[in-house]
């Protein structure tokens, strides 16, 4: 006996067969393919292989793990697929070696990716009733039937003022909130403008020489034309309205409170109105300005729109990615910012300069920030040679330091822009694929001779092709089976009673060589149009059993036939 023979083991993964030695999976232990066995499922006696329905393009990087210790990652193949396979075999995805580890976990920061897309909800389509009635909470008086009149209506003014795509009302009143954040920006601008304001005319007691007095009129203090006091009127009304209407019809009020954008529009409207109960009273008083001060916070209303425009949640998202990018670019400026205003103040004094502009350090931190940014006011510049050094310098670490983070930034704001194109172009409707249950029955007990039992004869029980019990691909039932192997074995039956009294020998079996019927049951992978080849003593051992088994039921099928005829 060949013992090299004996100690081979072959696994047919996906139509693809490869040949190890049973040591060579031993050496991981507690895995799938440490744990192989005769008594499985999946493995066929008449082969003498396993098969598995996996994909067989990763399995040889799993195998070559197994022989070498190494895990290499494929490039071909998705990460998840990768990763589900690992978890099939029974193996750690963490084992990957270093130099495919970035190119494994690339799907992984992928993945995050097109989470933070789901969260933004950036799907123009129309959300179905079902989508809604779980966002809203109710899904199972959906499907009872029971929502009442509330249920109803709740949904569809949510849609009116939180999904403009939702219907042509929700356009329409989309369009409207844009065109009242415009008017009110747009508002709040001109009306500093000197030519939109008009003087405030205060008559003011003037006491002149032969007791007489006089009215004098003060012209110093303007106000806003008074048209701009009645588009706010009517800006921050709807802003009121629509504010309302969006908190009472939200899914969560939690949430709707807890929304930067929604703490934006309640500020800003709560202070039109703290401005309009005020101004008559701060008229006369020295913190006007002061007052007039807080209600730049409207400006903040432009952060609306980021729920109307898909690009503007992107970039919003970016900085929000790239905020440890930031964060270090803030800390590396503060930094070179205090050496170089510590140097030019320096650098100055070591020179008579009467024309010194760095009169302290933190002067020069004002000169550094300049000119770190290449903004360079020129409202303070080093006078010695020393300084003028120094002032190169900062400007050229300047440039350096503000350009490193850059990449980073447009690199975040190409991948989610990039998602956000590929997500569209995505069909909706996905073809439903059915799970299928692998094989996992023992294989069926030794029977009668005529009746079917283990092995490759017809109406066996444990084979994995079309005659044997357990597909390869799934489950048969019992009573599918049975008629599987009765149909078969008549058929076999009806093509043995009529073989030539020269195809038996001397013993009274059949010979398998030369009846067609023999050769059909012999073969039971005859429907496979590329043969597995094997090894001649392996084949030459398994035909001799095979054959014996196959002829003495064929024998007898064809004894009883002939009898009844």
């Amino acid at each position: 006996m060949n013992l090299d023979a004996e100690n081979r083991v072959v696994l047919n993964v996906g139509g693809i067969r490869h040949e190890t030695y049973k040591a060579t999976l031993k050496k991981i232990p507690a895995t799938r393919l440490s744990r192989l066995t005769d008594a499985l499922a999946n493995y066929d006696p008449v082969l003498n292989e396993y098969f598995f329905d996996r994909h067989p393009g990763v399995f040889g990087q799993i195998l070559n793990y197994y022989r070498t210790g190494k895990l290499h990652y494929p490039t071909d193949v998705c990460g998840p697929l990768f990763e589900e396979e690992l978890e099939f075999w029974g193996l750690d995805s963490n084992q990957v070696e270093p130099c495919c580890w970035m190119t494994y976990t690339q799907h992984r920061d992928t993945q995050d990716t097109l989470a933070v897309l789901d969260r933004l909800d950036l799907d123009t389509d129309k959300p179905t009733d079902e989508e809604i009635a779980v966002k809203f909470g109710f899904e199972d008086d959906y499907l009872n039937g029971t929502m009442n009149w509330w249920q109803r209506v709740k949904p569809k003014i949510w849609s009116l003022f939180d999904e403009p795509y939702s219907s042509f009302p929700a356009k329409v009143i989309g369009i409207a909130s844009v065109l009242f954040i415009c008017v009110s920006i747009l508002s709040f601008c001109l009306k500093t403008h000197p030519n939109m304001r008009v003087p405030v005319f205060n008559n003011i007691t003037v006491r002149t020489s032969m007791n007489t007095e006089a009215w004098v009129l003060d012209k110093h203090h303007t106000n806003p034309h008074e048209a701009f006091f009645y588009i706010e009127c009517v800006c921050n009304a709807w802003f009121t309205i629509e504010i309302i209407v969006r908190f009472f019809s939200a899914p969560s009020k939690l949430d709707f409170v807890r929304g930067a954008v929604n703490i934006i529009d309640f500020t800003a409207t709560i202070s039109f109105y703290l401005d309009l109960a005020l101004q008559n009273f701060a008229f006369h008083m020295d913190n006007a300005d002061v007052l007039e001060f807080f209600s730049i916070i409207r400006i903040m209303r432009l952060f609306k729109l980021t729920r109307h425009s898909a690009g503007l949640k992107i970039l919003v998202q970016t900085f929000k990615a790239s905020v440890g990018e930031l964060l270090l670019l803030v800390f590396f400026l503060v930094l070179v910012i205090v050496i170089f205003a510590s140097l030019v103040y320096y650098a100055e004094r070591t020179q008579d300069n009467p024309d010194n502009d760095f009169n302290s350090i933190p002067l020069g931190l004002w000169w550094a920030l300049v000119t770190m940014t290449t903004v360079g006011y020129g409202d303070m510049a080093p006078k010695t040679y020393a300084g003028m050094f120094v002032g190169a310098l900062c400007a050229i670490a300047g440039v350096l330091t503000i350009a490193l983070p850059v990449p980073v930034i447009v690199s975040n704001f190409s991948m989610f822009y990039s998602h956000t194109q590929a997500r569209a172009k995505l069909p909706k409707k996905r073809r439903r694929i059915l799970p299928v249950v692998q094989p996992r029955a023992a294989r069926f007990p030794e029977r009668r001779p005529g009746t079917g039992g283990p092995g490759s004869g017809p109406g066996g029980g444990s084979g994995s092709g079309p005659i044997g019990g357990v597909s390869r691909s799934g489950t048969t039932s019992e009573h599918t089976k049975s008629a599987s192997r009765e149909d078969h074995s008549s058929r076999l039956g009806m093509r043995g009673a009529s073989s030539d009294p020269r195809d038996r020998s001397n013993t009274g079996k059949v010979d398998s060589t030369r009846d067609p019927a023999t050769r059909l049951a012999h073969n039971r992978f005859s429907f496979d149009p590329a043969p597995i080849t094997r090894r001649p003593d392996q084949q030459s051992q398994q035909n001799s059993e095979s054959t014996s088994q196959v002829s003495t039921r064929i024998a007898i099928i064809s004894n009883k036939i002939s009898k009844h005829f």
